[in-house]
């Protein structure tokens, strides 16, 4: 087959027939088309050649040329596409190195062979641009709803048909063990787009918290218009939901709009996930009275949140615990999803038989340190007071309200309390010198005796040595290993030292050992405020 005598407006209408079907850029058919008959002509005139094929796009000629580049002379490798400045002076005037010298060439009659290679390259092209155009016509369609035919099932997977292209409905991203007939329309939240070699992935879901937030923003118009909001969703798929929700408006309900006129608005949403129950909650940014409200319909009699541990403690009559944890478990797991946090649950007889635990061991702290009897402790504990700091270093007052402790009592509590500590402290201070703590730790402001004993105990014995350990090592912290929080112990922990105070120390040491130049932190500081006002004015 010639180029030259052929048709050559059939190029241009094949390339345009091509594109319409295929629903692409004509321009990319003519890209492929120039590259294989490139191709096909490397093979006639030598593949070391840089032959180039040019369709113009009104006539449909192609043009053949060959081109050569100028270089220098001891960078000459391949003679048939490029030449020297001493060569180059046979076809131009007055070369330059890096310039091209383009000439045509006759075109190539292509055979049997150089037409199916060519018809190979095409086809490739015409596949990545058709990859390429859902790619791109999908990733920014992630975090919606669609509704797509069902076109097979593969080992529990759900193939969809996209039009252009396939979906995956993975096994585990149905609900329950709902089954699809071919044909079948459904409704999928698009979870994720990949390009992947074998063309773009994309995945699909039914049980992700989002795909049910989309469902009651195209059920709910308020929430389509941004009047009342979904701040967080958790799920069980095909049981149980929980879903908080905000409004911005005052006159409006959220909870009662979620609902609906006689619970229509979420009736839809229910028979879409397959019956699944769904509890709607109002949104208080006060996360106990927030959880209060997630674990209805148990009623809840005290709540202690710990922010640090971000876990909290939640008090509920023996005849409520049932109903708070909810069938194997379902309805306190939802709420923890929901606020993010770790939730136990304790029953008002269990914490009461905690605090007169805690209290008795105050009681005999007070008894063995401070020698006092029994019912003298208890007073104390009773106060409210919990370790012999308390009682060393607090105003006199706040000891002879007390009944039965005048000036003279509390100043000695007072001075007993001082003497104890301070020969803890004396003890905690030996011994971490006979670990080989040096003085440089010892005098580091902000440690006590006991937590340099600590740090000796654990390898810290220097100022250095301090200086390099991260906040989380002093502080502890908590670590998500296989989607459960762990526990990380700090040397620190125990003595009340939080992340902040530990950054704080190390900070200061690595200051004083003149590792950090107090002059760039400071800047540093400055220059995060100034993203942080930025941030809050944008």
């Amino acid at each position: 087959m010639a180029i030259t005598s052929a048709n050559q407006l059939e190029l241009l209408q094949t390339a345009e027939a091509v594109a319409r079907e295929k629903q692409i850029d004509p321009g990319l058919v003519v890209e492929a088309m120039e590259e294989s008959l490139a191709r096909a002509a490397k093979s006639r005139y030598g593949s070391e050649m840089d032959i180039r094929v040019s369709i113009d796009r009104k006539t449909g000629r192609a043009t053949f040329t060959r081109v050569r580049t100028v270089v220098e002379d001891e960078e000459l490798e391949n003679y048939q596409a490029e030449m020297t400045v001493e060569t180059a002076k046979q076809y131009m005037a007055d070369p330059q190195i890096g310039q091209t010298y383009v000439e045509e060439v006759p075109p190539v009659e292509m055979g049997r062979i150089a037409a199916q290679s060519a018809k190979q390259v095409i086809l490739q092209k015409v596949r990545e641009a058709e990859r390429d155009k859902q790619f791109e016509e999908f990733k920014d369609r992630i975090g919606t709803i669609i509704n797509v035919a069902v076109k097979r099932e593969e080992y529990g997977n759900v193939i969809v048909d996209l039009n252009p292209g396939e979906g995956v409905l993975r096994r585990n991203e149905k609900i329950g063990r709902e089954s699809y007939r071919t044909g079948d329309r459904i409704r999928v939240y698009i979870k994720d787009v990949r390009r992947e070699p074998r063309g773009p992935q994309i995945f699909l879901s039914r049980t992700a918290p989002e795909f049910m937030a989309e469902l009651f923003k195209m059920e709910v118009p308020e929430i389509y218009e941004g009047v009342i909001e979904i701040k967080a969703v958790a799920r069980d798929p095909g049981s149980r939901a929980k879903i908080g929700v905000i409004s911005y408006d005052s006159s409006i309900d959220p909870v009662g709009a979620c609902v609906g006129m006689r619970g229509s608005r979420v009736q839809a949403v229910v028979n879409e996930l397959q019956g699944e129950k769904i509890d709607i909650i109002p949104w208080n940014e006060d996360m106990p009275t927030f959880l209060v409200n997630a674990l209805q319909p148990a009623e809840v009699t005290k709540v202690v949140l710990d922010e640090d541990a971000e876990r909290i403690e939640v008090v509920v009559p023996e005849e409520q615990l049932s109903l708070a944890i909810g069938r194997r478990g379902q309805n306190v797991r939802l709420a923890s999803q929901l606020t993010g946090l770790d939730i136990d649950i304790m029953t008002e007889e269990e914490e009461s038989a905690r605090r007169q635990k805690e209290f008795e061991e105050r009681t005999q702290l007070f008894v063995d340190t401070l020698d006092l009897d029994e019912f003298f402790a208890q007073l104390l504990v009773a106060e409210g007071f919990t370790n012999l700091d308390e009682v060393a270093y607090v105003e006199l007052d706040e000891l002879t309200v007390i009944d039965g402790v005048d000036d003279d009592t509390a100043e000695e509590l007072q001075a007993r309390a001082r003497d104890y500590i301070e020969a803890q402290n004396k003890k905690a201070l030996d011994h971490a010198r006979e670990l080989g703590v040096e003085d440089s730790l010892v005098e580091f402001e902000g440690l006590t005796p006991q937590m340099i004993e600590a740090l000796a105990e654990d390898g810290v014995k220097t100022l250095e040595d301090f200086a390099t350990c991260a906040d989380w090592e002093l502080a502890g912290g908590w670590t998500t290993v296989d989607g459960q929080r762990v526990k990380d112990d700090g040397l620190l922990e125990n003595f009340g030292v939080d992340l902040e105070e530990a950054q704080a120390m190390v900070m200061t040491a690595r200051i004083q050992l003149g590792w950090v130049d107090p002059e760039d932190l400071a800047a540093e500081e400055e220059d995060d405020a100034e993203e942080t006002d930025e941030e809050a004015t944008a």
